[in-house]
């Protein structure tokens, strides 16, 4: 498997079997239209390959609208990879590249660059300068672009457009589990640990402050939940808190802080990744540090319960 960012440097793809989308999430929905590509491309003698964009298309299209991205690039060509997809080519999405027709789309971009042997797209595909390119339009070309053109089965595509949807309100009501189960996998988070208060330490539940690498993704609902976290290669069993800590400090700036159970390294700086298994609780303001203490005690019971009932 290759994955590669310079459209202008391609090796020359034996019969490619082509489909082209954001794929945000890798959920369940889109695994099975992937296994539909890599089992054509098997069928044709050619090798699977997925087009992407990065930046996504609605961040230059629309930039005042909040993107709420399921998994930042380099973690889904890590899960494209898994499902047996041979090539990733991330196509970098310019006003250029935008502004180019439909046809030329066709012209320039898929047949020029990839001469496909097959194109797999779903019915409701839209593509070009104001989105005029449609599925038929790429029937229309198919014998003179030379390839032949397999639609998604509509399920598939419906599954999975209402999968990513359902899957973003299920983070962002807390719903982990259910988001969990549509994935296929926990949800996961990805940042750098940067220095805080440290008033963890002083209450017994030091905290690792995460800043996520990737802006623009979903930040689960304040709460306290049940995670494991992935630190240089090895996994931790903690708990996690996103708030604003209002027991300590009236000021509305959101943090990100996880207690690693048996864990005592310095890490600031190193990158961590959460694995989200189960919420917990809602935020709260307790009336006293002590009582404070008490429900992270509580918490932490909580916790290693669910983690134990959960493994894996």
């Amino acid at each position: 498997m290759a994955v590669f960012f310079d459209i202008q440097d391609l090796p020359g793809f034996k019969n490619a079997v082509i489909t082209i989308g954001t794929f945000d999430g890798v959920h369940e929905g889109h695994k099975a239209i992937l296994q539909e590509v890599v089992n054509h491309a098997k069928n044709a003698g050619g090798e699977s390959v997925l087009l992407t964009f990065e930046p996504h298309p609605r961040k230059l299209l629309f930039p005042d609208q909040p993107l709420g991205i399921i998994t930042p690039l380099s973690k889904k060509l890590q899960l494209i990879t898994d499902t047996g997809i041979q090539h990733i080519v991330v196509v970098p999405f310019t006003k250029d590249f935008a502004g180019f027709s439909a046809e030329e789309y066709i012209e320039n971009f898929l047949v020029g660059i990839f001469n496909p042997h097959s194109i797999i797209i779903g019915y409701d595909h839209r593509f070009g300068h104001d989105r005029k390119g449609d599925l038929q339009l790429l029937e229309k070309c198919a014998v003179a672009g030379g390839y032949k053109l397999i639609e998604i089965p509509p399920q598939l595509i419906e599954h999975a457009a209402v999968s990513s949807t359902k899957i973003r309100h299920a983070i962002l009501d807390g719903r982990l589990e259910d988001a969990s189960q549509m994935l296929g996998r926990y949800y996961s988070l990805t940042g750098t640990v940067a220095h805080g208060k440290k008033l963890g330490r002083t209450l017994g539940y030091p905290t690792a402050n995460l800043e996520p690498n990737e802006p623009e993704q979903i930040i689960p609902a304040n709460g306290i939940y049940a995670i494991r976290a992935m630190h240089a290669g090895q996994l931790y069993d903690g708990m996690l808190s996103i708030g604003f800590n209002p027991t300590v400090t009236d000021k509305k700036e959101l943090k990100i802080e996880a207690n690693l159970f048996g864990f005592d390294k310095d890490i600031y700086g190193d990158e961590l990744e959460l694995f989200f298994v189960k919420k917990l609780r809602d935020e709260q303001k307790f009336p006293s540090l002590e009582a404070l203490v008490h429900q992270l005690d509580e918490d932490k019971k909580a916790t290693i319960q669910v983690l134990a009932a959960s493994q894996g």
